[in-house]
């Protein structure tokens, strides 16, 4: 047999009282599961705070750097005929203006010029112009106005518009329940035209083809 003998290195020992004393009275190591509760609280909280300042920054920011929200001028009636010259803007064919989201439209051709004054309602007789917002009231889609025949037509579920923005009413026109929506506008003493996009009212109730407050089309067929 071996005379050697294995020993541990440390052999455990009893704890005496005043050793087990000393260690109740030491700090716990490491998070205690009420620490771990209140930092993932606070956590949670403090996301939901920066989730909402983000969100509230980002919907207010337009608004602060003049974009879709806030008032924007678009120019006198030359102004828009030159940026679109393309188009018979003379003739009250609609001219789009992409950072307002917004149709602008001669309201009657026979005067080649916007009138001073302010509507809120957005109507545009007065001023002989109207800003239409370029959402279809259906389902959100982008209404496109046809040269063929001066009206729009939504590419998404077929509603039609007479130029102005009024909805033909018939199920043969789309399922849209209204008129396009307005905007609230303004024309200073120079004739320059500011879209209020901040300001929105519903388009009116859709009208029958052949009845007072619908533009026929110009041809018996569109553009879709």
């Amino acid at each position: 047999m071996s005379n050697y003998q294995v020993e541990l290195v440390d052999k455990p020992a009893a704890l005496t009282s005043e050793a087990i004393k000393s260690l109740r009275k030491q700090q716990v190591q490491g998070l205690s599961r009420r620490q771990l509760m209140r930092l993932a609280l606070g956590t949670g909280v403090g996301l939901w705070l920066f989730e909402v300042t983000a969100g509230t920054l980002a919907f207010a920011w337009p608004n602060l750097k003049g974009g879709f929200g806030a008032p924007i001028a678009i120019g006198d009636f030359s102004t828009v005929q030159l940026q679109n010259s393309s188009l018979p803007i003379n003739e009250g064919f609609p001219a789009y203006y992409s950072e307002a989201r917004a149709f602008v439209i001669l309201y009657d051709p026979g005067q080649q010029r916007f009138l001073p004054g302010e509507d809120t309602a957005g109507d545009g007789a007065a001023l002989n112009v109207r800003a239409l917002y370029q959402r279809c009231p259906h389902l959100g889609c982008k209404p496109n106005p046809c040269l063929k025949n001066f009206w729009f037509e939504c590419p998404c579920h077929g509603s039609r518009y007479d130029r102005l923005g009024i909805k033909a009413a018939g199920a043969q026109f789309g399922p849209a329940p209204r008129s396009m929506d307005r905007f609230s506008i303004t024309v200073d003493n120079s004739g320059v035209l500011t879209i209020n996009t901040g300001k929105i009212t519903l388009g009116p109730l859709p009208v029958a083809l052949g009845q007072p407050g619908l533009i026929p089309p110009r041809t018996p067929t569109g553009c879709i």
